[in-house]
C-alpha cells in the first residue's frame, strides 16, 4: 500500500531574514525528503505604506508581524508546500490579502485567511503519490475587532473559546476555599456554534481527502487547556487524522487519541526576531508522520533550534535530555509513551 511522509512545523516568522537561502539550508534535506510539508506562518509578507496610527477606540492596539515579501522565497527554497496563516500575528485586511497574493506568486498553498469567511475557512487539498491530503487551520488567538473574517470582510478563520475563573475547591487544588487570596481555577471551553461548524468542515474535508491535518493556533504558556483538548478530540472524532497546535513558544505534550497523534504545541520553527528584540536558541519540534490510505502508520518528532547564524537545525537528542524529560512528563496525563530513536522521538507506531 502507498505510504507518504508528512513533516509539520511550528511558528515561522520571517522578520529578520535578509538572505532567503539561509534559514532552512541546514534542514532542507529533511524537508525535501517529505512528500508534504506544512507549517504555520506567523507573519504577513507585507511592507506597510505607513505606520498605522492607533485610534483611542482601537481595542487591539496591534499591527501584527510584517516581513519583507522577499523573505517569503525562503519558504519555497525550503520545500514547504502548504502554510496555515490563521493566527494572532496575521493582522490587518490589507496585510493579509497582500501576503496571500505573494504566497500565490510563490506557488505555496495557504489556509486560514481570506477575503471573506468562506475563503478563510476553505481547506487546501493536495495530491501526492496517489494520496489526497487535506489541510485546515483555525485560530483561537485573535483580536476582538476587525480580525476575524466575516461574510464580506477579510480576516482569519476563528474558533472561539472562552475563559472563566472558578473559586478554588479543596478537591481541585488542595487549597481550602476559606483562604483569602487563593488563586482561581482557570476553566476554558469552546463556543458550541463555532465547534459544530468546525466539525462539519472537518467531516466535509475528510469526504474528499485520504489524510486530514487539522492545525490550530491556541494555548497559553506550557499549560494544555481544556478547550485545546476539546477541539483536538472533536477534530479527530469528525475525521481528522492529525492535529497540530502552535502559538506558545514551547514544545508541548503529545497525545495519541484513537490511534491518531495530537501535537499540542510544536513551538517555534523559524523565529529570528519580533518587532522588539532578537530570539535565538528557542527549542521547537517538527512532527514526522507516516501515513497510508487507512490512516497514520507512525508518528514521531524531532527537536529544532535556530542558532545565532539564523540557521534552523535538528538537535542532537543526547544534548536535549532536559527537554525530552519535560515533554515526557507533560505527556503522561495522556498516557503517551515516548521512545528515542536516533534524532527522533517515536510516539506511535501502528501494529
Amino acid at each position: 500500500m502507498t505510504t507518504a511522509k508528512i513533516v509539520l512545523t511550528g511558528d515561522i516568522n520571517l522578520l529578520g531574514v535578509e538572505d532567503p537561502a539561509v534559514p532552512f539550508r541546514r534542514i532542507a534535506d529533511t524537508l525535501h525528503a517529505a512528500d508534504v510539508v506544512f507549517g504555520n506562518l506567523e507573519c504577513c509578507l507585507y511592507v506597510p505604506r505607513e505606520r498605522r496610527v492607533m485610534a483611542r477606540d482601537d481595542q487591539s492596539g496591534y499591527e501584527g508581524f510584517y516581513a519583507d515579501p522577499a523573505a517569503g522565497e525562503a519558504l519555497r527554497l525550503a520545500g514547504i508546500h502548504v502554510i496555515g496563516n490563521a493566527n494572532n500575528q496575521n493582522y490587518g485586511s490589507e496585510a493579509i490579502l497582500a501576503s496571500n497574493d505573494h504566497l500565490d506568486r510563490l506557488g505555496i498553498a495557504h489556509a486560514g485567511t481570506g477575503r471573506n469567511q468562506e475563503a478563510a475557512r476553505a481547506p487546501i487539498v493536495l495530491e501526492r503519490g496517489g494520496l489526497r491530503f487535506g489541510f485546515v487551520q483555525r485560530t483561537s488567538q485573535y483580536w476582538p475587532n476587525n480580525h476575524e473574517a466575516q461574510a464580506y470582510f477579510p480576516g482569519v478563520a476563528a474558533l472561539k473559546a472562552y475563559t472563566a475563573y472558578q473559586p478554588p475547591y479543596y478537591k481541585d487544588n488542595k487549597i481550602p476555599p476559606n483562604r483569602p487570596g487563593a488563586p482561581a481555577k482557570v476553566v476554558t471551553w469552546t463556543d458550541r456554534e463555532y465547534l459544530e461548524s468546525f466539525r462539519q468542515d472537518i467531516a466535509a474535508l475528510k469526504a474528499k481527502s485520504d489524510v486530514v491535518v487539522s492545525s490550530h493556533h491556541w494555548g497559553y504558556g506550557q499549560d494544555i487547556l481544556d478547550y485545546q483538548v476539546e477541539i483536538a478530540h472533536a477534530a479527530i472524532d469528525a475525521g481528522a487524522d492529525i492535529v497540530m497546535g502552535h502559538g506558545p513558544h514551547y514544545g508541548l505534550a503529545v497525545e495519541v487519541y484513537r490511534g491518531k497523534p495530537v501535537y499540542y504545541g510544536l513551538g517555534p520553527f523559524c523565529f529570528i526576531k519580533t518587532n522588539k528584540r532578537a530570539h535565538y536558541g528557542w527549542v521547537g519540534m517538527i512532527a514526522h508522520v507516516e501515513v497510508d490510505r487507512t490512516g497514520v502508520v507512525e508518528a514521531a518528532f524531532s527537536l529544532v533550534r535556530q542558532n545565532a547564524d539564523k540557521d534552523v537545525t535538528i538537535c542532537a537528542l543526547q544534548q536535549e535530555a532536559p527537554e525530552i524529560t519535560r515533554l515526557q512528563a507533560q505527556s503522561e496525563r495522556f498516557g503517551t509513551a515516548m521512545e528515542v530513536a536516533g534524532d527522533r522521538v517515536l510516539v506511535f507506531a501502528r501494529t
